[in-house]
């Protein structure tokens, strides 16, 4: 191989070796050293990520292979995850602009929103959805794709989140059924009342947060850290999210790792924990019902 990799298969190569060597950590998008090379080559080079084999050994100029290598340096040194460095992150099978003001997609949810939160709820009688703490916006246009007839309100509390989640919503022209709020949870939103209401908080406890590898410093701090035990906010959301329901909702909420502190500290709300075929836990569900009076 020349000092500067010749193809985008020689440069994923290369990629793959400088990772496996760098001791990185993998959790924005994928698990291993060899599919973030080619996530990082392939979309730092524009190409689709199922390329043809004649793309991978087409030859490369130089300015484009030196291009990629810089951003596999800054991955290495700055401990950076990819989908910042090339603002891009995937969620229910579409891309999304992320940058430093929003977490990275990687909920599971993705999962649920594209079996349309069966058998839990009746697809055409969802009109009204509200994603809370929406940062790039991916779940409130995957559920407004999902469920054509309804509309989306969106809603965070980050300035910089809204922008980045408004600027999605344009990119799939929806901006006439997702409402892209600024609100600290259901704060701006009385009267408003929905049938499906999904949450992915920050749900981090300040200890856990603490000994989280160095490639999650580069995401808000308020999207990931919630208190002691991570349940600071998911608290205020089982407060307030009744009177925002309507009486057939379900309200959705991912808790990840506070789990278990979740279920101690409500031991008789019928937390429904969801299971996914693809992977990820930590989600409940709840009818209005069962959330009651909380």
């Amino acid at each position: 191989m020349t000092e500067i990799p010749a193809t985008p298969l020689e440069l994923i190569e290369w990629t793959h070796g400088k990772f496996e060597k760098a001791g990185l950590f993998y959790g924005h998008g994928t698990d291993n050293a060899y599919d973030e090379a080619v996530y990082l080559v392939l979309r730092g080079l524009g190409l689709d990520l199922d390329p043809l084999q004649e793309e991978l050994n087409r030859r490369l100029g130089g300015k484009a292979a030196m291009e990629v290598m810089r951003l596999v340096n800054d991955r290495i040194t700055l401990r950076k995850p990819v989908a910042y460095l090339i603002n891009e992150a995937w969620f229910a099978g579409m891309p999304f602009y992320v940058d430093e003001r929003v977490l990275i997609p990687r909920s599971p949810m993705a999962e649920l929103i594209e079996d349309r939160f069966a058998p839990w709820i009746e697809e055409d009688k969802v009109k009204r959805i509200l994603d809370i703490g929406t940062g790039s916006g991916c779940i409130a246009i995957a559920c407004a794709l999902a469920f054509p007839a309804a509309t989306v309100d969106a809603v965070d509390i980050s300035i910089g989140a809204e922008e980045v989640a408004r600027r999605n919503v344009d990119k799939y022209k929806l901006a006439d059924r997702v409402k892209v709020l600024h609100s600290d949870l259901f704060q701006s939103l009385e009267g408003r009342r929905y049938d499906i209401i999904i949450a992915n908080p920050p749900y981090v406890s300040t200890r856990e947060y603490r000994e989280l590898p160095e490639e999650y410093r580069h995401e808000p701090v308020a999207g990931l850290e919630a208190g002691e035990d991570g349940l600071d906010v998911v608290r205020r959301i089982l407060a307030q999210s009744r009177s925002h329901l309507n009486d057939n909702g379900i309200l959705v909420v991912e808790v990840g790792n506070s789990q278990e502190a979740l279920v101690r500290a409500y031991p008789d709300l019928p937390f429904t924990w969801l299971e996914f075929e693809h992977g990820g836990e930590g989600v409940f569900l709840l009818t209005a019902e069962q959330v009651g009076g909380q």
